[in-house]
């Protein structure tokens, strides 16, 4: 089986998925504990439906992640659960949050796979927004 792929009993499949999401009004809010909590939260997320997290960058107003998946789950789904969950959180745990926006996230958010450009490549770019 080529590298990267995984095999299920019905399946073998490669589906890997970078995502980019930003809090309502583009704010600049995900900084100091809010940026680690929410690093907790998507850890515990993925670690918890047996996703792997390929590369994870949190600026302060928005959020890269690459990441491995299996088929069973669409892409929206994947998406759903870590906006859900971590805003569920993150409003409860640090209340000028709710105070500040009426929601968290937005409701839009970008989605790709890898197939037009190599795993490589997205995950430099993701590990480099830091530097820009």
């Amino acid at each position: 089986m080529p590298k990267g792929y995984t095999s299920s009993n019905t399946s073998v499949h490669f589906m890997n998925y970078h995502f980019v999401w930003c809090p309502k009004y583009r704010r600049n809010i995900i900084v100091a504990d809010i940026e680690s909590r929410l690093r907790e939260i998507i850890m515990d997320t993925a670690k918890e439906n047996n996703w792997e997290i390929i590369a994870l960058e949190i600026m302060p107003d928005h959020v890269h992640l690459f990441i491995k998946t299996n088929p069973t789950i669409a892409p929206n789904n994947v998406i759903a659960r870590i906006k859900g969950k971590s805003s569920r959180i993150l409003r409860n745990e640090f209340p000028s949050l709710r105070s500040r926006l009426p929601t968290l996230w937005t409701r839009s958010y970008f989605v790709s796979t890898d197939g037009h450009v190599s795993s490589e490549t997205i995950k430099k770019y993701v590990e480099e927004q830091k530097n820009i």
